[in-house]
């Protein structure tokens, strides 16, 4: 059995992990490089994770639990990625942008607890209703999540950075501000791609 002393050396490795590869990458940062910052050695590292992959897993699979965590019954996934901690959420960001296998299975989880979300609040009367129940949770995920993965561009314009929870929360509370209130005057531009897509459907 692990001892108390060897579950906090593997969490402080993870922990070190999470912040290096949010800040370089995972092809950019190396076992030395986690090890130094954990104040173990590289050895330990491996010890617990077996390899660079494996530590990254672990760090995968911790997002992925943080988020299921404060994500109940009836709770926005969304509202969890920004509640997390700030390295959590330079972590996504990176791994959004580098595409690991990890970050496939938490984006879809993300989408299919959104769709759930908005489906009960149809029921509920607060969400109005949509023909493509799918398509509504990818395109609303993807537009509160896009802070994140534009973070040097964003950040430049809001004066801060999207990982921090003070401009992460201006950037959402932007965009919920035009899902509630609305952005357009009239549907001039829904009928215009509705007009598209019906041009496509009968082709």
């Amino acid at each position: 059995m692990s001892s108390v002393s060897d579950l906090t050396a593997r969490a402080r490795i993870r922990d070190a992990a999470l912040a290096r590869f949010g800040a370089d990458g995972v092809a950019g940062t190396s076992v030395r490089a986690v090890a130094g910052d954990a104040g173990v050695s590289p050895g330990l590292v491996l010890h617990h994770f077996g390899s660079k992959d494996g530590l990254r897993q672990a760090c995968d699979d911790h997002v992925l639990d943080s988020i299921r965590s404060g994500s109940g019954e009836g709770t926005d996934a969304l509202a969890e990625v920004l509640h997390a901690a700030t390295p959590v959420r330079r972590y996504l960001a990176r791994a959004f942008l580098e595409g690991t296998s990890g970050v496939s299975a938490l984006f879809t989880e993300i989408v299919e607890r959104t769709e759930a979300w908005l489906a009960e609040g149809e029921n509920q009367g607060w969400v109005r209703s949509t023909d493509d129940s799918r398509a509504r949770a990818v395109v609303y995920v993807s537009w509160l999540l896009a802070p994140l993965v534009l973070g040097d561009h964003v950040g430049r314009l809001l004066g801060g950075d999207p990982a921090e929870t003070a401009t992460a929360v201006r950037g959402a509370t932007a965009g919920l501000e035009m899902l509630t209130h609305g952005l357009f005057a009239d549907d001039r531009w829904l009928s215009a791609y509705a007009t598209i897509d019906d041009t496509e459907r009968s082709k």
